[in-house]
């Protein structure tokens, strides 16, 4: 039997521990983000998913999508999230000062937003406004309109004006009947070829209109959201004022950078609940958005199955002060092959439709 030296075996043994350490010094640089890498990379995009908010549940719909996009599509994305306070390494959707991560806008090709009334810091604000002056793609979904606030700033924009000045729209109202009527969103036919819509058909989401005032000529509606008389799918559109001056429900803005040197893309819609995406359009609106701002060809009917079983709970604010706490989820609990399943808040109408209106 060969005999190697004992100096060889030292090496080894070292060198067996030095790439442990470099694992787990990797695990440690990633513990505040999820990352998936794209099965058959294309065009080498990267895309950054900011889930943070209170109500909506975007901690349980940016994982999937970036699942969707890295898996099925060819980007590599990187979901970033609220965590706890004091550089504690949970979830917490209610800390509206704990955005982690955001260097990873430093890579990024296009990045889709879905925060409510965040608070980052200086230092992490500074990633958002490099990526604003770059005039790089930003897709804003639900409260993304008023995706942060405070006495920060990105630049030239402050916290509370990003949704009115990157997005072309900032919180107006809630248009439609709050956990009660649905929307049913409605292609403007003069958008009906447009790349965003290809394949987007029978759009409906629980979450309610919202009101849209600010947009002008210069930004393209893409859909228009009719109030439902309920949340179920099959629910006829409401009469009267409400869907007289149908809303806006998806669109196209044009930005102007922070430093004022040029313009960037975005596109917006006031869809973006957690529940909303068990539509098929709602996903592929989404999906195509994605392709479009990263100037990749949209397909004519993307593949937005869920990669891994997708049970979102119902929106609605969680006032236990100790519940993300005593929940400890991590970024890694909603990595590939996972399926966490969160209850759904106090208050939850009966809704147990899934995105074709089957209970």
């Amino acid at each position: 039997m060969m005999q190697f030296p004992t100096i060889r075996s030292g090496l080894i043994v070292r060198t067996l521990s030095l790439l442990t350490l470099c694992l787990i010094a990797s695990r440690a640089l990633s513990a505040d983000r999820l990352m998936f890498e794209p099965v058959a990379p294309l065009a080498n995009k990267h895309i950054v998913l900011i889930s943070g908010d209170e109500e909506y549940r975007t901690e349980e719909s940016m994982p999937m999508l970036g699942k969707i996009l890295s898996q099925k599509h060819g980007f590599r994305c990187t979901v970033l999230f609220s965590l706890g306070p004091d550089g504690a390494d949970y979830i917490d959707s209610n800390n509206s000062a704990g955005l982690r991560g955001l260097d990873s806008l430093d890579q990024a090709d296009l990045m889709i937003i879905g925060t409510r009334f965040r608070n980052p810091d200086a230092a992490q604000g500074a990633y958002i406004t490099k990526f604003l002056n770059a005039g790089k793609p930003v897709i804003g979904i639900r409260t993304a309109t008023h995706a942060f606030k405070g006495k920060g700033s990105f630049g030239s924009i402050a916290y509370d004006d990003f949704g009115l000045k990157v997005l072309g729209e900032t919180w107006v109202s809630h248009h439609g009947g709050h956990k009660v009527e649905g929307c049913r969103g409605v292609i403007e036919s003069n958008q009906a070829s447009h790349p965003i819509l290809r394949g987007v058909r029978d759009l409906f989401v629980p979450t309610d209109v919202y009101g849209v005032k600010h947009l002008t000529d210069s930004d393209t509606v893409l859909m228009r959201a009719a109030v439902t008389k309920s949340l179920d799918p099959k629910s006829e559109n409401v009469t009267g004022p409400k869907n007289e001056s149908p809303q806006a429900f998806a669109w196209l803005h044009n930005y102007s950078k922070p430093d004022g040197n040029g313009m960037g893309r975005a596109f917006c819609t006031t869809g973006g609940g957690s529940v909303d995406f068990l539509n098929e359009g709602m996903r592929r609106l989404v999906v195509n958005a994605s392709f479009f701002l990263t100037d990749r060809e949209v397909p004519a009917m993307a593949d937005v199955n869920f990669v891994d079983p997708f049970h979102p709970s119902f929106y609605g604010f969680i006032q236990d002060t100790n519940y993300w706490k005593n929940a400890n989820m991590k970024p890694d609990d909603f990595g590939l092959g996972k399926t966490p399943k969160m209850q759904d808040p106090p208050g939850t109408p009966t809704w147990r439709f899934d995105g074709s209106g089957n209970r």
